[in-house]
């Protein structure tokens, strides 16, 4: 006679079995994007609502610039760790997790009344982007077959990246300017915990069961910590000056953290957050130095449009988040047409032309006037830069993760937003300090405010020029030219090894 309880459990095996090999795709797709769209929305939702923030808490205007940094240092120092810990502990249990924090951080920082309460619960925030963004993106990879459709699920996931920034300020005008600006931050909890209870329901769990469960520590926290005091140092240089002690006290102590953090790595991890053998890849290392370059030009660019837009051109913020809207839109279509032509073409054709248009973009906004007009002066260069966007986040995101074995996709899409946060918040604190040096050193010679201003929004808009130009050079230098034929075959030989 069989045994009640060995059937019951083998039944409860089976339903569990059907139930992963048949994932809702369609419901498992559309929680991947709403959470990237999420995280990566909170870093440009702030943008317009900085003035306001300004006023509310008396922030310097040197200080500002953490209410962005403050979620993109920590966001980019743990995003390793998230995507080891989908690897190990569960990719959905830790994409749950990282949408319950981001959630209550959010309320945190929207109940915040001093500048330290708004900052720490901004990195609370960063937090728990680092450990959503790349648990999405590997469970995508995980789910979605190699090849088409994958290439189509990464590349709306990607589309989402450069859709959120822009959306973010056309949400971020509107919200501040109908309710207030800390409705920027509620309006992420209820979204964030309703994600959280559908992945749930429709998030099959995976994980990688052969590895180590070491998600080393050191190596996370040495990477944020390095990272923190270099930032902080450059925002100071407005204050020290770049050649003060002070100065480069922490900018050689924030190298020698990052310098530890590579040797953590390199010799002392037994299982590393970053092991540096996976970037012998050229495709994966050529992505990354790319995704770098974007993240310093793009990240900023929002910055420093939207105060332009409202402390030159005197936009309200609900007039300013709608100047993004033809951004917004046109990153979407771009993005939507680059998943499916990327295919045919390979990620490198596509790249070059996205960074080339973001450059070109850019450059045309190192002519801003301080008495010009939205179509005269920001209309045709926002375009640019969007369709520049929409054409290079999907195939650097797909030549990023293109040809890396499943049990290191967590690691792989680590990666990439790791650059993304890295370049994003290195570039502003570079762009912020040197154009407000521009603009003091404008004023102290007499020039008017709003010239001295844009003056300094046209350096900070000419060295992310460069930065973009780095990334164009890059992807046609560093890039293979390769079909995703070819693409997938490697995959196949690596999965094998």
């Amino acid at each position: 006679m069989s045994n009640p309880t060995f059937l019951n459990r083998q039944l409860s095996m089976n339903l569990e079995t059907t139930r992963d090999t048949k994932p809702h795709l369609g419901a498992i797709l559309a929680l991947a994007c709403l959470a990237q769209f999420m995280v990566v929305l909170d870093v440009s939702v702030v943008n317009v609502a900085l003035p306001s923030v300004r006023s509310a808490l008396h922030f310097s205007e040197q200080d500002l610039q953490w209410v962005v940094n403050a979620y993109t240092v920590t966001f980019a120092g743990f995003l390793l760790l998230g995507g080891r810990a989908a690897d190990l502990l569960g990719r959905r249990r830790v994409f749950v997790s990282g949408l319950v924090l981001f959630s209550l951080a959010s309320l945190a920082g929207g109940l915040a009344g001093t500048q330290a309460e708004l900052i720490a619960a901004r990195a609370a925030q960063g937090l728990g982007g680092a450990i959503v963004a790349p648990a999405s993106l590997s469970i995508l990879t995980t789910t979605f077959q190699e090849g088409a459709a994958r290439n189509r699920a990464v590349g709306i996931w990607g589309a989402m990246g450069g859709a959120g920034g822009a959306a973010g300020v056309l949400l971020g005008g509107v919200l501040t300017e109908l309710l207030g600006w800390r409705w920027i931050l509620f309006i992420n909890v209820p979204i964030g915990l309703i994600a959280a209870l559908l992945a749930e329901r429709y998030i099959p769990e995976t994980r990688d069961a052969v590895r180590r469960k070491n998600f080393d520590l050191a190596g996370a926290v040495s990477a944020t910590l390095g990272l923190s005091v270099l930032v902080l140092g450059i925002v100071r240089t407005d204050v020290t000056g770049w050649g003060s002690a002070s100065t480069l006290g922490l900018l050689a102590a924030g190298a020698a953290l990052l310098a530890l953090f590579v040797a953590i790595e390199g010799r002392i991890a037994g299982s590393p957050l970053m092991p540096l053998r996976i970037y012998a890849s050229r495709t994966l290392s050529a992505a990354n130095v790319v995704v770098l370059m974007i993240g310093a030009a793009v990240f900023a660019m929002w910055f420093f449009l939207s105060l332009y837009l409202q402390q030159v051109l005197g936009y309200s913020p609900l007039r300013a988040g709608f100047a993004f809207l033809p951004m917004t839109l046109c990153i979407v279509v771009c993005s939507t047409l680059a998943s499916r032509v990327v295919t045919r073409v390979g990620p490198k054709p596509m790249l070059v032309a996205g960074m080339t248009l973001q450059t070109v973009g850019l450059i045309m906004f190192t002519h801003l006037s301080a008495d010009g007009t939205y179509l005269g002066d920001v209309l045709v260069p926002s375009v640019l830069i969007a369709t520049g966007i929409g054409f290079s986040f999907v195939p650097v995101t797909i030549a990023a993760v293109t040809g890396v074995a499943s049990h290191e996709a967590g690691l792989a899409s680590g990666l990439v937003n790791t650059s993304r946060f890295v370049g994003g918040a290195i570039g502003l604190a570079i762009l912020a300090a040197l154009a407000t040096a521009r603009t003091n050193g404008d004023v102290h010679h007499g020039l008017a405010a709003h010239a001295a201003l844009t003056g300094g929004f046209e350096l900070a808009f000419g060295v992310a020029a460069a930065f973009s130009a780095v990334g164009a050079v890059v992807a046609l230098v560093g890039l293979p030219r390769v079909s995703m034929r070819t693409l997938r075959r490697r995959t196949v030989v690596t999965e094998g090894a």
